[in-house]
């Protein structure tokens, strides 16, 4: 049977010419972000499965990349499963587990167990940057894989939003760098905090919490009337959805509509997560030099069950999905080590924002000009392909690319194939 050339289903291979682009992405995020102190880290792409499955990651836990255990293991839990299949009570019944492992839907929960492990010796707070692959059993679709990148910040350690100002200037700053300007991108914020105190304002049951957001969070898509029709589906009152309405209808989208819609809520939790908004917005919208757009948007919900404070997404009014997004998650590090540590971080869409880099003619990434190519003829003399190799080391610790390949038959073709890869410098060199 022959092999397989195609990758995977939502897998792909990655062509020079993007691989190039990505690159010098990469690199402009890694510059930024060292610049504003956060130290970059790496954990591994296998994760514990109990972690993976402690209900903190929304439903990406149900697209999880599961790995079957091995060997003498493998078999004892078949073994388990059939015995207490047979069996005549439940006793054993779900005791054993095919897998122990699987891969890992995000880089916020492995970096979480790796400050639980590490905290003593890293600094306080710590700024952690991470960049690699990410894994979801997702359906694909543009600009949506199974195997993507993310590129995520975090601040570990400190209780106060200026965590939260630093994730959205660094960030913003590096999707400037990165020429995303042009595409006007805006922030938009919200607080967990305000979504619970509006759950409870409206009359409706704390612990429905979780499936009354699920509709709120569809908002931008099927608009307040959906809204209200799939609730009242769900059985809830009139009354309880016209509290809600009446609190999303003429919702400013500013600073002073955060502290006025969380006013009209009323409790002091509202009221503090309000205030916190408004000023992360007054602040990151203020500073000189920078134009950053930070909207409110009481909908905004993100689905990760981890979160427990300030949660933001990156939009574009032309692209329908949110391009980065994140949030503070107090609790996360706690569930390894039975004490909370304050946490917030911002995640960069890599694979959203490469789509839209790469659909843009004009996306201002251009290979550069320092590549040079030297055709070889064959057969050359050593004595003489010596001394062209060290001619092409010494450009080359000057900082220059420099390609040496043998020469070919059809030059003009193979010459065509070099410009089209970047190499618009194209040397000869003959045995006469």
């Amino acid at each position: 049977m022959a092999f397989i050339k195609k990758p995977v289903t939502g897998m792909r291979d990655i062509l020079p010419g993007e691989m190039e682009i990505r690159s010098s992405l990469m690199n402009i995020i890694r510059e930024t972000y060292r610049k504003y102190g956060f130290t970059e880290i790496e954990t591994p792409v296998v994760e514990h499965i109990e972690n993976l499955t402690s209900k903190q990651g929304g439903d990406n836990e149900k697209l999880i990349f599961k790995v079957l255990k091995r060997g003498d293991k493998f078999k004892k839990a078949v073994e388990d499963l059939k015995a207490s299949a047979d069996a005549s009570d439940e006793e054993g019944t779900g005791a054993a587990v095919l897998c122990e492992e699987g891969l890992r839907y995000d880089l916020t929960l492995p970096l979480s167990r790796y400050y639980a492990a590490n905290a003593a010796s890293l600094p306080q707070p710590f700024k952690a940057l991470q960049m690699g692959s990410v894994f979801r059993a997702d359906r694909p679709q543009k600009g949506r894989f199974r195997q993507f990148m993310q590129c995520d910040i975090d601040v570990l350690g400190d209780p106060t939003n200026l965590s939260e100002k630093e994730l959205i200037l660094a960030t913003t700053d590096a999707l400037d760098r990165m020429g995303f300007g042009k595409y006007d991108y805006y922030i938009v914020i919200n607080d967990r905090r305000i979504l619970m105190e509006l759950v409870k304002y409206a009359g409706m049951p704390e612990e429905d919490a979780d499936r009354i957001l699920v509709v709120l969070d569809k908002f931008d898509k099927i608009g307040a009337d959906g809204v209200d029709k799939e609730l009242a589906e769900m059985g809830y009152a009139a009354e309880q959805i016209g509290k809600l309405r009446s609190l999303m209808d003429g919702c400013k989208k500013d600073a002073a509509g955060a502290a006025e819609f969380t006013g009209k809520i009323g409790t002091d939790a509202a009221k503090e997560a309000g205030e916190s908004v408004a000023d992360i917005m007054n602040t990151v919208m203020n500073v000189p030099g920078r134009k950053i757009r930070v909207e409110f948007d009481p909908t905004l919900v993100r689905g990760m069950g981890y979160y427990t404070g300030t949660i933001f997404e990156i939009k574009l009014a032309s692209f329908g999905s949110s391009v980065g997004g994140g949030g503070r998650y107090d609790k996360m590090v706690g569930k390894f080590t039975g004490v909370n540590v304050p946490a917030v971080g911002f995640s960069i869409g890599f694979e959203r924002i490469m789509t839209i880099l790469m659909d843009d003619p004009e996306n201002g990434f251009t290979r550069s000009g320092e590549k040079e190519a030297w055709l070889i003829e064959k057969g050359m003399d050593s004595e003489k392909l010596a001394a062209i190799l060290a001619e092409a080391t010494k450009l080359r610790g000057e900082g220059k690319q420099i390609l040496t390949v043998t020469m070919a038959k059809n030059k003009k073709f193979q010459k065509d194939g070099l410009a089209a890869n970047g190499y618009d410098q194209i040397k000869e060199f003959f045995n006469n």
